[in-house]
């Protein structure tokens, strides 16, 4: 929907592919759907959730085995974002580094975009 020729709406780093793929894996589902809603200190919150069918309005972009699916309303929102995994001493997690992004919350779990 926002895509340009040629370049995928989000990229995917091994790291991320292989946790997908994983998760992906456990049950049998077709891949990660993600998007963003309103929500949390900054206005906005990213969403992933399991998908068994997929939506024909979603862009899909496959990687690494990895397919994630981008919810129509937050294709805007998410073109050009990386999407990774890291896991540290406390926590582990998927980390998306968005350049669409203005402003964040302290915690990392909220985020806004210009005009919002």
């Amino acid at each position: 929907m926002f895509g340009i020729p040629g370049k995928q709406a989000v990229s995917i780093t091994s790291k991320a592919a292989a946790q997908i793929v994983k998760l992906m894996d456990r049950e049998g589902h077709e891949g990660l759907r993600i998007g963003v809603k309103k929500g949390g200190c900054a206005g906005m919150e990213y969403t992933m959730e399991y998908v068994d069918e997929r939506d024909p309005m979603d862009e899909v972009v496959e990687e690494g085995g990895a397919r994630v699916m981008i919810a129509p309303m937050a294709q805007m929102f998410l073109f050009g974002t990386e999407i990774d995994y890291e896991v540290s001493l406390l926590e582990a997690g998927f980390k998306f580094n968005n350049p669409n992004v203005t402003e964040a919350c302290g915690c990392g779990e909220s985020i806004k975009f210009e005009g919002m």
